[in-house]
């Protein structure tokens, strides 16, 4: 461990008797009541990936009833269940538990810090996420779940068009998960703002931790938006108040102002630690450092303030004033420009690299592609006109899944396979991640691209079937198809894990030849993450401890 120091945040504490109180433990019960940061996020994973499960099932089912015109496979009332429920928890149980479970394991590793600065908090966090989801899903048992739409727009979700409880247990669970949402947010920026190791300036973070520090304030400020709306929700509801219904002097779109007032940086929330991911990914298998990284994490600070001005591209169809309406149409064609910066950095860092084509790269070039198709579909639904044609269509649908799916789910997998040696001390089967990335890819387009033309020639989204239309049964089919693709995929995936967990090649300690302090320590981290910190002279420390003469050349550039 020669040319190592002492990390002061790191391993200060892990002395004599509390070792045993920091100590995870393999049992079930000392899972259930461990605060260790890595324990936790990797439950914060499973979770996410058994709620993904049952998300994916409920897409299967809506798929096969629209797979043919006039289909009765589920009744109206069941596709509108399974609809709200695999929304809802794409979004809330699956897209940010997964990436907070990044959060939590790598960013103390990242900064040379034992633990979060609250792993009691932690942990208070994780367990809420999971009773908030407990709490949806047993609305299945309990009069029937809710069958509003993730958005639950106002008046279809008060009382009077609601009536069974689902939608109170919707109300209840989002606001569970919403108050460890923030807990969460609050535990990261504390993490990096006091736990970094000496001489890790903020502009030496790795951008992954920089992402998800920026990530942590708009959480800190979206998430109080939504609970708020919920509280008021649930009032109408239960206390009968008037906040959203129309005939009472209240207003349904005011519902829709609180809702994406949250919603619309909940989309960043969910793909700025993606964006992280990649970030890291790329400069690594390019064998480059990231071209620009002052312009990515600006552009990341960019993007967080502009997010909470484009909330209203959502309500262009529901009759605001034309300077209304102007605003926003302006602002939501500039949140494209930052982005598009880091589109432009991860392109230039691929310029001229000596590219390596791993599994984890092929999921973060995927991704540049996919998700750049996202944002430019998005893009058109800034200009009004084209808004009011295709908001209700499955254009939007498309566009939603190419973000989402292509952005963040695309991201993450390339994070799994970039970070299972650091979590497990194995590797991922790399034949095997070849054939989960090519019926991704092929599913993913298959099932979505399609979804473009459909809207493009009218077909209405939250519909549960559709008349005999040319080309809509045909264009529906594919989609359909491309769904069971993408469940081959997940089960190629999960194969993939389960025998990499018992009988994976051993990683040892940094098998990329990476950069970055998580790398510097044994896979699986110990109890205390390290033993010695490597000293950070610039923004790749293990790289800097392996050519002193160049670190000292550039250390300058990176203060």
């Amino acid at each position: 461990m020669k040319g190592y120091e002492l990390g002061e945040t790191a391993v200060g504490a892990a002395v004599g008797g509390e070792r045993a109180v920091w100590a995870p433990h393999e049992s079930l019960l000392g899972w259930v009541a461990s605060v260790d940061h890595k324990q936790i996020g990797i439950m914060y994973m499973v979770a996410a990936f058994a709620f993904f499960g049952l998300g994916g099932i409920e897409a299967l089912l809506l798929r096969i009833q629209l797979a043919v015109p006039h289909n009765n496979f589920l009744s109206p009332e069941t596709f509108n269940e399974l609809f709200t429920m695999h929304g809802t928890t794409m979004i809330f149980l699956v897209a940010m538990p997964l990436l907070t479970g990044f959060t939590v394991y790598l960013v103390p590793l990242m900064i040379g810090a034992r633990d979060m600065a609250f792993p009691r908090l932690n942990a208070m966090s994780f367990w809420l996420q999971v009773f908030g989801g407990v709490m949806l899903y047993f609305s299945f048992f309990a009069r029937g779940a809710p069958n509003a739409g993730w958005f639950s727009y106002a008046p279809l979700s008060e009382s009077a068009y609601s009536f069974g409880s689902g939608q109170d247990y919707w109300i209840l669970s989002l606001l569970v998960m919403g108050i460890g949402t923030v807990a969460g947010a609050i535990n990261v920026i504390a993490t990096v703002a006091t736990l970094r190791v000496r001489a890790m300036t903020m502009r030496r973070l790795p951008l992954f931790v920089w992402m998800t520090f920026v990530n942590s304030f708009l959480m800190l400020m979206a998430l109080p938006i939504l609970n708020a709306a919920l509280v008021m929700l649930l009032i109408d509801r239960q206390l009968h108040a008037h906040f959203f219904t129309p005939a009472s002097g209240g207003s349904a779109i005011l519902w829709q102002h609180y809702f994406w007032g949250f919603g619309h940086p909940e989309v960043y929330i969910v793909i700025l630690p993606a964006f992280g991911m990649i970030s890291e990914i790329i400069p690594v298998f390019a064998r480059k450092p990231i071209f620009g990284y002052e312009f990515v994490a600006a552009s990341t600070v960019a993007i967080a303030f502009l997010s909470f001005a484009v909330w209203a591209h959502h309500m262009f169809a529901v009759g605001l004033s034309d300077v209304f309406n102007l605003f926003f149409a302006v602002a939501s064609m500039s949140i494209a420009v930052p982005t598009g910066v880091k589109v432009f950095n991860w392109t230039a860092t691929l310029y001229g690299g000596r590219l390596r084509f791993t599994t984890a790269m092929m999921f973060a070039l995927a991704f540049l592609v996919m998700f750049t198709i996202g944002g430019l579909s998005g893009v058109s639904f800034a200009v009004v006109p084209i808004d009011w044609q295709l908001t209700d269509t499955y254009y939007l649908v498309a566009h939603l899944h190419y973000v989402f799916f292509g952005g963040t789910v695309l991201a993450s997998f390339a994070g799994i396979y970039y970070w299972f040696p650091k979590l497990t001390g194995r590797m991922l089967s790399e034949s095997l991640g070849k054939w989960h990335f090519w019926l991704s890819f092929i599913g993913l387009n298959l099932t979505f691209f399609v979804q473009h033309v459909l809207g493009m020639m009218g077909m209405p989204r939250r519909v549960f079937t559709y008349p005999d239309l040319p080309y809509w049964g045909a264009l529906n089919m594919l989609s359909t198809v491309g769904a069971f693709v993408l469940l081959a995929a997940v089960v190629v995936f999960a194969w993939n894990l389960g025998v990499s967990l018992k009988h994976g090649e051993e990683a040892g300690d940094n098998p990329w030849d990476a950069w970055t302090l998580e790398w510097a320590t044994s896979s699986p981290p110990p109890v205390d993450n390290f033993t010695r910190v490597p000293p950070v002279r610039g923004r790749r420390p293990l790289w800097d401890l392996a050519h002193p003469e160049l670190a000292d050349e550039l250390q300058g550039r990176a203060a």
